[in-house]
């Protein structure tokens, strides 16, 4: 399954690159480098292995990958998050490569690296068949890819489809939380893939309150500031309540702080 070609992908990759760069992702990323630690660890990483991270953001698969020896390039199309990524590991003493790259145009020859990965990165691809196609290029055979994907009715799939009420997507685009179905993994990888092993996991947000996670989120989530930034004061009343709405829902903690799982999907592809 392509996407539509009537769709003009290089003006959505504009708009997106723009909206990730808005705010301070980093911010949020940190708060996620569980899942690269996890994630290095589902891999079953060996040190000295060639290790490329995919719209890596600010870093936590790349350090988790680094803090177990392997020789790591970091690469986003963001220059200000690989700058805090590049901050992290000098401050850890880590020995990174960092270089701005396209997920859907790796910069890199065939076979280059032993595990190429990505968490809630190259999700966001609007050409997902080219990105995974890439994801493959880049992996030797019998290497792995490793990937963490928020599944379509995870919290997070859940924010981005109240945000496509308010904002709706191309017509034709696919879903991001896509990439957070076996079924999708299945048509994305045909023909790459050796064997495909994907787990639920749940990350969970931890923040004060609702009110605060949507304080953070509106000021430092590119998506969701943007998205606040083009709505008039009442329809960001109202986008503000129904992400309330949501984490009141899901929301676990009991004592009026945020504890709320967000479901995502825990991928190793090995190469073909």
């Amino acid at each position: 399954m392509s996407t539509d070609p009537s769709i003009d992908l290089a003006a959505v990759k504009t708009r997106q690159q723009a909206a990730w760069s808005t705010g301070n992702y980093a911010v949020v990323g940190s708060t996620l480098q569980i899942v690269g630690e996890n994630l290095c660890e589902a891999l079953d990483l060996r040190s000295g292995s060639r290790v490329l991270d995919v719209a890596a953001g600010n870093g936590n698969a790349t350090l988790a990958a680094a803090r177990r020896w392997c020789e790591v390039t970091s690469t986003d199309y963001v220059a200000s998050l690989l700058e805090a990524g590049r901050a992290r590991a000098q401050a850890e003493g880590q020995t990174i490569e960092f270089q701005e790259a396209d997920a859907e145009n790796l910069p890199f020859p065939d076979a280059s690296f032993d595990v190429v990965m990505s968490t809630f990165g190259v999700m966001f691809t609007p050409d997902q068949a080219k990105a995974a196609s890439e994801l493959a290029r880049v992996c030797k055979p019998g290497g792995k890819i490793g990937l963490a994907n928020w599944t379509p009715g995870s919290f997070i799939g859940q924010v981005f489809k109240t945000i496509g009420t308010y904002i709706p997507p191309a017509p034709g685009l696919k879903s991001p939380s896509l990439w957070g179905s076996r079924e999708r993994l299945d048509e994305l990888f045909a023909g790459t893939a050796h064997e495909i092993d994907a787990n639920e996991r749940a990350f969970v947000f931890r923040y004060r309150s609702p009110a605060h996670f949507l304080e953070v989120f509106r000021t430092y989530y590119g998506p969701m500031n943007k998205t606040f930034g083009v709505l008039d004061a009442g329809k960001q009343a109202a986008f503000a309540q129904e992400l309330l709405g949501l984490m009141e829902s899901r929301n676990r903690s009991g004592d009026g702080t945020l504890v709320l799982p967000s479901e995502y999907l825990e991928v190793v592809i090995t190469r073909q």
